[in-house]
């Protein structure tokens, strides 16, 4: 993920001011001159590095009382403050029309940066957290099978979205307004237009960008950067918004192995604010931006907003409610364990969960795919018992197990294993059964 290198540098540098007894000039320099490495690592614009190093220099500086101050959780305010200002403070969200007329976003970027699969994203996100019905228009008509694309995306949205689109060899230009009197015609809420990319920056691109501008009413453009991309992405950004008006950016591969400088730099150099962000393969992982909750993530404090939002957009509300029931009435078995273990799965990427939850213990890319992979061995056998041995786990011994491990293509030790990792499970929400509250919320995410 984006910013985790940051990330480990920075809890290290504070961890180490946690430990003066008081703020001096002198310490405040030594950690500001590490703070000052950890960005330039993590490719943040040298420029806005310097600038940042000193406005959290005056600002330190000039708290009063600094005997009476803890010198790591002051400079840490101060940085998550600063660093909120650097991604863009404020709401970063797009502005829906409410005159009735469709909110036209057009979408583009160079070919390459997930310009196609952010426009389906985006739609999906749209029906999901807005409530917006959506209309996706094709303009893409040099590269060979980016419409078929968009179509096979659309259908894969819940509800699936329709796309507009041609193979008639008329011009983006027609398509975009045929794109739009349909969305007019059905009262759709929001019209997503793909553009065409190209592997560089030209006249000609530009110039259909600014005739699809002209010719519908463009309410929000959008460009989509690739995360891996680095200080170029900033440079990308630049270029476009000298010759069209651009408001705002989508980060693609924003959970890639990227060092997450340009995110926080870009906002400076452009003045362009970052909307959302890819942050994974599927079609419902593009996430809003928020910059406080980034900067959160960034100092070490998780993000339980966006945790929260996550288990109410993807649980299954039906079997969480189930589920719950059964454990305030005390009830617990395999078949309850194995619901709750595919309603995390349903949540993303184990290490994704873990970065948003506060003091979470730091896990690498390796340890957490080992734990995936347990979850997945564990479902498979769970899957391989008959009814009676779900409900009642007690019943399997050795024939028994040896049974589950063939079935399962695991071991007996894993079988059992298995079983004294649910019957520590077992107690553990007996001491939930009297506080439904927590079973709500850890269940339901409210």
């Amino acid at each position: 993920m984006a910013f985790d290198r940051l990330s480990e540098r920075l809890g290290s540098i504070f961890r180490k001011m946690k430990g003066s007894a008081t703020l001096t000039e002198k310490n405040m320099d030594e950690a500001l001159q590490e703070v000052r490495k950890a960005l330039l690592d993590a490719d943040v614009n040298y420029g806005v590095v310097n600038d940042f190093i000193a406005d959290v220099r005056e600002k330190a500086m000039g708290q009063k009382v600094l005997s009476q101050v803890s010198p790591g959780d002051m400079v840490i305010k101060i940085c998550h403050d600063e660093i909120v200002s650097l991604l863009g403070s404020g709401d970063n969200d797009i502005t829906f029309r409410l005159d009735g007329k469709p909110t036209v976003i057009l979408m583009v970027g160079l070919q390459g940066t997930g310009k196609t699969t952010s426009a389906a994203k985006l739609a999906q996100l749209f029906e999901k957290k807005n409530r917006k019905s959506v209309l996706l228009g094709a303009l893409d008509v040099y590269r060979p099978a980016a419409i078929d694309q968009l179509e096979a995306l659309g259908k894969k949205c819940e509800p699936p979205v329709e796309t507009v689109a041609e193979r008639d060899g008329r011009s983006p230009v027609e398509i975009a307004k045929e794109a739009y009197q349909k969305a007019c015609e059905r009262h759709v809420n929001v019209l997503i237009l793909d553009t065409a990319g190209r592997l560089e920056i030209d006249e000609k691109l530009m110039q259909e960008l600014k005739d699809i501008q002209a010719a519908v009413p463009v309410d929000e453009t959008l460009l989509t950067v690739d995360s891996m991309a680095g200080q170029n992405a900033t440079n990308v950004a630049e270029t476009f918004h000298k010759e069209i008006p651009i408001t705002g950016l989508v980060f693609t591969k924003f959970d890639g192995d990227s060092r997450g400088g340009a995110a926080l730099s870009v906002k400076k150099l452009t003045g362009l604010p970052i909307k959302y962000v890819g942050v994974g393969e599927k079609i419902g992982d593009l996430q809003n931006f928020y910059p406080d909750r980034m900067a959160d993530r960034i100092l070490g404090m998780g993000d339980i907003v966006s945790l929260v939002e996550s288990i109410q957009e993807k649980v299954d509300e039906k079997q969480a409610e189930k589920t719950s029931r059964r454990l305030q009435q005390g009830l617990f078995d395999m078949n309850d364990m194995l619901a709750m273990m595919k309603q995390i799965n349903k949540m993303g990427p184990l290490k994704g969960i873990l970065r948003m939850m506060p003091n979470a213990p730091k896990v690498t890319d390796e340890q957490a795919d080992q734990a995936e992979q347990m979850m997945k061995t564990t479902e498979v056998i769970i899957q391989s018992m008959t009814r009676d041995e779900r409900k009642h786990p007690e019943m399997i011994k050795s024939q028994r197990k040896l049974r589950i491990a063939k079935g399962s293509g695991t071991s007996p030790k894993q079988v059992t294993a298995l079983l004294e990792g649910y019957s520590s499970m077992k107690n553990q929400m007996k001491v939930l059964q009297n506080n439904p509250r927590m079973i709500r919320y850890l269940m339901h995410g409210k």
